[in-house]
């Protein structure tokens, strides 16, 4: 090795120094672990590999890079594994565009994506590395399902289902954003289908309960998780079909307004309705009217012109026994509440919309608890803050809040209701209609309905289906010779589930297969997920709040209830980085707007582009992507690789207290903060450019040595060959498990500072003074200076101005 600094050669010395010596591998605990405190979990989420590595994947890995290499050189055993969320829509559509197999894509995608990280350098252990796709994981994923069906987790109807006709596949309702698909963007239609759903409103009160615990999550995140689940108060009405021995439940939080329903609406997707308008006149344009609004989306269905059609049928209202018209509107969503409303015009807005499109009643139920006027009857009338009873029996004249509690309780006395709670979450459609995905472990018999696979003949591998295009149907319905097996409880003929599962379910438990990654007897041992977990810091982007970290919360709390792990959240803290942007939108392999790295470490190395993606700007805000300081980046590693080489030729000076060693330890002490407490990746890159620079101004100070060993260590989580080579040539082995530099308490109090001397608005010096200087000595000594002499050369001093602790500006003639 030359002394010219040559990034290629040093990253590549380094990279094969770290796989030589494991450098990253963590072993696992010998005996039950209890206790350690030197352990720690650091984990992003793991990315799909429908393509390569684009700078916005490398500016979310660089902050799980800086924290492990930061928590690694703080004695911790550092835990922070690798994997491909392999299955699913992302990868199948990749494979589409480009014309091959899922298989062929991924895999070399994966090969791929692994090289481009072992050549940025990522610090991660390569021992423990998945891929979802891979039957030595989809095994246990479909394990875990069969743990799920035997619990009751999971089960199989007839429900209505948000479709994606691109795609060709069913969404789960998190998937879908405002009306779209929020993996390719098409208008989401509806269908009626059997498909396969996790009960996860079974935790939907210890989904909400339970993030007490997680202080230390984004407050937007557990926002956004909250109006997911939706939790609210109110009542189970149920309203009897008129001549019929039907009955229909209502939730509804307003119980008190019951008196004022003047009809009712059904969902046109609610199963009740074919069977309402059977053989009647109504039923031609009752069912016409049904398959037109099921293909709107939720948002056009809620935002438009209200419309529905008349049943011909009625309910009776359980307050008054009035009957009150059926009618099917498409403003009311099958997955809210129970599918049906009792419609208030007259304190419901959307109410009374559809009420004087159609000429319907409106009667006045609740007024403002001051006015003792009589109610006006046919208007609508919002709500305030403190009500009372109107028009409403024995009920009239009280207040909101009671009359709430007494309908309920009357409810309850004539079977006709019940206090309950509602909440917005619905269960987890998990069903997919395409062919890439994990196959769902479960045997169709005529006789015996739904079999379980045996667990001795996991897995059930995905067959080699050549045309796996989208159809409609799953592309594994094709595959006859798969499909048809015997029935493993009666040896009849039976039919494999041909649906695969949701990529979220492989995503749900990745990171407990992490700890126990060759694990052939199971998913993993419950001593070590409890060793490990919760994952101490986890890493990636909010659009997941609902989607993955919603559902890996609930995988995890159904996993300690079944009692295969010892803890209730798997995320301890969370951190959500900013997205990059590139050409005004988010830079995303589905937009064809990424900018791939390789071109860039091939000109000016790994470490000027690990460096450059977090100094962008705050990581936990948007960065529009620009190349524009690489060149930089690169200028501030060969200033870096001088002084480091240059201070190699001092002797050692730790002790000394000089402007510079001072200078060192306040960078130490504003590092370790900025990275070890309040999680800012860029202003550390900053701090340590500034020590740089002032190494080089400053050469001769006796704290040279020690400033640039000093420099050389803080900058090892971002820029780790550069450090590594230049902490050998300072004496030093592996810095990567070199213990962080502590600053000295003594040496942070500043008793100087650095005065900045200008003539006419010019640096022309800068000087150390005390800082008990007064103003006329901070003039005495910036005039006095040499270089400021030279520029005064004799003219008049028109005036000074002094900024304290920063500068003097001497304006001549």
């Amino acid at each position: 090795m030359t002394d010219r600094y040559d990034p290629q050669a040093i990253e590549q010395k380094w990279q094969s120094v770290w796989r030589e010596r494991d450098a990253f591998h963590v072993p696992n605990p010998v005996g039950d672990g209890d206790g350690d405190t030197t352990k720690t979990y650091v984990l992003e989420m793991l990315p799909y590999p429908s393509g390569e590595l684009h700078m916005g994947h490398v500016r979310n890995y660089m902050l799980g890079e800086v924290v492990a290499h930061y928590r690694r050189r703080h004695g911790f055993q550092v835990l922070r594994p690798m994997g491909f969320d392999s299955f699913g829509l992302p990868s199948e559509n990749a494979a589409i565009r480009e014309g091959g197999h899922p298989r062929d894509v991924t895999e070399r995608n994966i090969t791929s994506i692994r090289a481009q990280m072992q050549r940025l350098g990522w610090a991660i252990d390569w021992d423990r590395v998945l891929a979802t796709h891979e039957p030595e994981y989809y095994r246990w994923t479909q394990w875990l399902f069969l743990k799920f069906f035997e619990h009751g987790h999971v089960y199989r109807k007839q429900v209505p289902v948000k479709w994606c006709p691109n795609d060709q596949t069913v969404l789960a309702n998190e998937q879908v954003i405002d009306g779209h698909c929020e993996r390719c963007g098409a208008l989401v239609e509806s269908k009626s289908l059997e498909q396969w759903l996790f009960r996860i409103t079974a935790y939907a009160d210890a989904l909400l309960d339970e993030m007490d615990t997680l202080e230390w999550w984004p407050d937007r995140v557990l926002t956004m998780q909250r109006n997911w689940i939706g939790r609210s108060e109110g009542a189970e009405v149920v309203f009897r079909v008129d001549g019929d021995e039907i009955d229909i439940p209502v939730f509804t939080t307003r119980p008190d307004t019951l008196f004022g329903a003047t009809f009712f609406v059904l969902a046109p997707e609610h199963p009740l309705v074919p069977r309402l308008v059977a053989g009647t006149t109504h039923e031609r344009d009752v069912m016409d009217y049904v398959r037109v609004a099921a293909a709107h989306s939720s948002v056009e269905r809620e935002t438009k012109e209200k419309d529905g059609v008349f049943t011909g049928r009625f309910v009776v209202n359980p307050a008054d026994g009035a009957r009150i018209p059926i009618w099917v509107a498409d403003y009311v969503l099958m997955e809210y509440g129970t599918g049906a409303i009792m419609a208030v015009p007259a304190h419901d807005e959307r109410d009374y919309e559809f009420a004087s499109r159609f000429d319907l009643p409106v009667r006045t139920v609740v007024v403002p608890a001051a006015d003792e006027g009589a109610a006006d009857e046919g208007v609508f009338a919002a709500h305030t803050a403190d009500e009372k009873l109107v028009n409403s029996a024995q009920f009239s004249g009280l207040s909101s809040p009671d009359a709430k509690r007494a309908i309920v309780e009357w409810l309850e006395t004539r079977q006709a209701g019940r206090a309950a709670i509602g909440f917005r979450l619905r269960d987890w459609l998990l069903s997919r209609q395409r062919y890439w995905g994990c196959p769902i472990p479960v045997i169709h018999c005529d006789d015996c309905g739904i079999v379980p696979v045996p667990e001795d003949e996991l897995p059930v591998l995905l067959p080699d289906v050549e045309d796996y295009l989208p159809k409609g149907r799953s592309p594994l319905a094709t595959a006859e010779d798969w499909v048809r097996v015997p029935c493993p409880r009666c040896g009849r003929e039976g039919r494999r589930e041909t649906d695969t599962m949701d990529t979220f379910v492989d995503s749900s438990w990745y990171f407990l297969r992490y700890c126990d990654v060759r694990n052939t007897d199971a998913p993993f041992e419950r001593s070590l997920v409890d060793y490990w977990l919760p994952i101490d810091q986890y890493i990636g982007g909010v659009e997941h709040a609902i989607l993955h970290l919603l559902y890996a919360r609930f995988f995890v709390k159904a996993l300690n209830d079944m009692g295969l792990v010892g803890f209730r959240e798997p995320f301890a803290r969370l951190f959500t980085q900013g997205m990059v942007y590139y050409r005004g939108a988010k830079m995303s392999k589905s937009r064809g707007n990424v900018v791939d790295p390789e071109p860039f470490i091939e000109r000016f190395g790994a470490d000027a582009v690990r460096l450059w993606c977090p100094f962008l700007g705050p990581v936990d805000q948007d960065a529009e992507w620009h190349e524009d300081g690489m060149e930089g980046m690169s200028r501030f590693l060969q200033r870096l690789w001088r002084a480091g080489l240059a201070a190699a030729e001092k002797p050692p000076s730790p002790d000394v207290d000089t402007p510079l060693a001072r200078k060192a330890h306040q960078t130490i002490a504003k590092v370790t903060d900025d990275i070890g407490r309040r999680f800012v990746m860029n202003t550390p890159i900053a701090a340590v450019m500034e020590l740089v620079n002032e190494i080089t101004r400053t050469p001769d100070d006796e704290g040279a040595r020690f400033a640039a060993e000093t420099a050389v260590s803080l900058i090892q989580p971002y820029a780790p060959h550069i450090a590594e080579e230049l902490w050998e040539r300072l004496g030093h082995q592996e810095l990567w498990s070199a213990p962080w530099p502590e600053a000295n308490a003594a040496l942070l109090e500043r008793d100087t500072f650095e005065l900045v001397v200008q003539v006419n608005g010019r640096v022309r010096d800068r000087i150390q003074v005390s800082t008990d200087l007064s103003e006329e000595e901070l003039v005495a000594r910036a005039t006095g200076s040499p270089k400021v002499q030279t520029q005064l050369d004799g003219r008049n001093i028109r005036q000074t101005i002094v900024v304290p602790r920063k500068l003097v500006n001497i304006v001549v003639a």
